[in-house]
């Protein structure tokens, strides 16, 4: 008998991230589901995964855009419910038919439903790097005492989580210090003239 596929929630999945996960679930069908997935501005590219995915959620972030996309669906016959706003968002991360949150929402706006997954004890793939710079502690906090499974995804933090050991109890007997050059974009685009400005940790941060 097979085991029953993992049920994914994709908040963000008109984006880069998303778009990328969409194309990797695509690889294993039987291994996942796609039950629940999220836009802020891109009502078509939406309603086209929701013709190719038929989740059983789409959330956007006002009702306009929400209207346009069910009639979009309606004239499809497919199924889909659409909710609005950012509450939906939390709702659908701590839902029990849940079972992995893809968090690839941009800035400050993905930190709570990366809460109500942690709360609710989902596997939270983090590609979203502002959960952490906003949240810090608070959200590190929610995790443990949710019982999530927290994966980082994307570029830096998953960098840095394949270079520890996965015996976790050694990272600090082993792991001193971690260095990160370049974060926040390449510095071969700048002109000569502001190369001497780049400064060592902080690199273009540095810069007002």
């Amino acid at each position: 008998m097979n085991a029953r596929r993992q049920r994914i929630l994709i908040l963000g999945s008109t984006g880069s991230i998303g778009t990328s996960t969409l194309d990797v679930l695509a690889r294993h069908p039987d291994r996942f589901e796609v039950v629940g997935l999220s836009s802020n501005q891109r009502v078509e590219e939406l309603a086209a995964q929701c013709l190719r995915w038929r989740p059983r959620w789409a959330v956007l972030p006002d009702e306009g855009r929400a209207a346009a996309l069910r009639a979009t669906l309606k004239q499809a016959s497919v199924a889909t419910e659409v909710l609005v706003g950012p509450q939906a968002l939390c709702d659908l991360a701590a839902a029990p038919e849940v079972d992995s949150v893809m968090a690839a929402i941009v800035g400050a706006a993905g930190l709570p439903p990366c809460l109500a997954a942690a709360r609710a004890g989902k596997r939270l793939l983090l590609a979203n790097k502002e959960a952490l710079v906003v949240g810090g502690g608070l959200f590190m906090q929610t995790v443990r005492e949710g019982g999530a499974t927290l994966l980082p995804i994307d570029s830096e933090h998953s960098a840095i989580f394949q270079c520890l050991p996965e015996d976790r109890d050694a990272w600090r007997d082993r792991i001193d210090h971690l260095v990160l050059t370049a974060s926040g974009g390449a510095f071969r685009d700048w002109p000569a003239a502001r190369q001497p400005r780049v400064g060592p940790l902080f690199g273009p941060s540095l810069i007002g």
